[in-house]
């Protein structure tokens, strides 16, 4: 039920999962608004459907909303996933909530003070790189971004296929003793990181160089919110030089197939959503503005996690630096 396009999208987007990657769904939410979603108005073959009365509004302060709103969609699917009923959430509503959620039902990993959103940043021509924290925890202690780059460079070999992820330190500078307080107390607790390769700068986002990127929620959210919005920009400028001239029209006629291609590899639903990093269970986070593809890819991830046991990697990586 969460999400700008929820349930429609979202819906479709499930029973796409079932028919693609042969997983069953459990849609949590109002069956009266999700029924008549359903082909025929009748679940089909490996779809369920978990009642729940209310839902989390995307503005609605979190943690009072988990704690008020008992039978919302977020807090019974958290519920699923904890007691055994469903292997993994996928969502794609109120950011915050859903870590709350899942934090309140499925509970943190031994050894985790504080959960982080590991979001893939595309790099053209690359393989993707790990932005931890992307926004679970705003306001950080350089013990957790410590932890934030273990669970991100364990969470790296799964998804990436890296057998020795490097780590950077998101600063204001490459050079050692730059950032503010947490950067400067931080860095020197990383070292003790395998792979911990020292500050990285903004412009070191989407060029490669290091794997996982750890920085502090705050910092890490408006980084990828300002790496879409400066996405949305470029796009915009390319259609707009393209569409100026009688000649830029004829020559776009040659670039479009080509722009379009190169440009799938940047959009936001082609990654499906970021994992949410340090609680006992598969937690998978899509965008707000999720389209039933993103929906697809998302339970992708979703299930490729709970294949490679992640939770239970991420645990041994932890409990091993203690």
């Amino acid at each position: 039920m969460g999400g700008d396009h929820a349930p429609g999208e979202i819906v479709a987007g499930a029973l796409a999962a079932v028919e693609e990657l042969g997983v069953s769904t459990l849609l949590v939410g109002r069956p009266d608004e999700i029924t008549p979603l359903l082909p025929g108005g009748h679940p089909p073959d490996g779809v369920e459907i978990a009642p729940a009365a209310e839902v989390v509004g995307m503005h609605e302060e979190p943690a009072a909303a988990v704690r008020t709103k008992r039978d919302s969609s977020l807090v019974r699917a958290a519920q699923a996933v904890r007691d055994g009923r469903a292997d993994a959430l996928v969502g794609a509503g109120n950011t915050g909530a859903t870590m709350a959620a899942a934090l309140l039902k499925l509970g943190r990993i031994r050894g985790v003070v504080r959960p982080a959103i590991a979001a893939p940043i595309p790099v053209p021509g690359q393989r993707p790189q790990l932005l931890v924290d992307a926004g679970a925890t705003v306001d950080c202690n350089p013990e957790w971004l410590v932890a934030f780059a273990r669970m991100g460079r364990e969470y790296a070999r799964i998804r990436l296929g890296i057998e020795e992820p490097t780590v950077g330190l998101l600063s204001n500078g490459e050079e050692e003793g730059k950032g503010d307080e947490l950067r400067k107390l931080a860095a020197p607790l990383l070292a003790d990181v395998p792979g911990f390769t020292g500050n990285v700068e903004g412009r070191d986002l989407m060029h490669g160089g290091v794997d996982v990127i750890v920085t502090d929620g705050f910092t890490g959210n408006v980084t990828l919110k300002a790496l879409e919005g400066a996405i949305r920009a470029t796009a915009g400028l390319v259609l707009g030089v393209l569409d100026s001239t009688p000649e830029a029209r004829a020559a776009a006629e040659t670039l479009m197939p080509l722009l379009l291609d190169a440009a799938t590899k940047l959009d936001p639903d082609a990654t499906g959503g970021a994992a949410l990093l340090g609680v006992r269970g598969v937690c998978v986070i899509s965008h707000g503005s999720s389209s039933a593809r993103a929906v697809v890819n998302a339970v992708r991830v979703a299930d490729e996690l709970v294949r490679a046991d992640v939770v239970g990697r991420i645990e041994e990586a932890v409990a091993g630096a203690r």
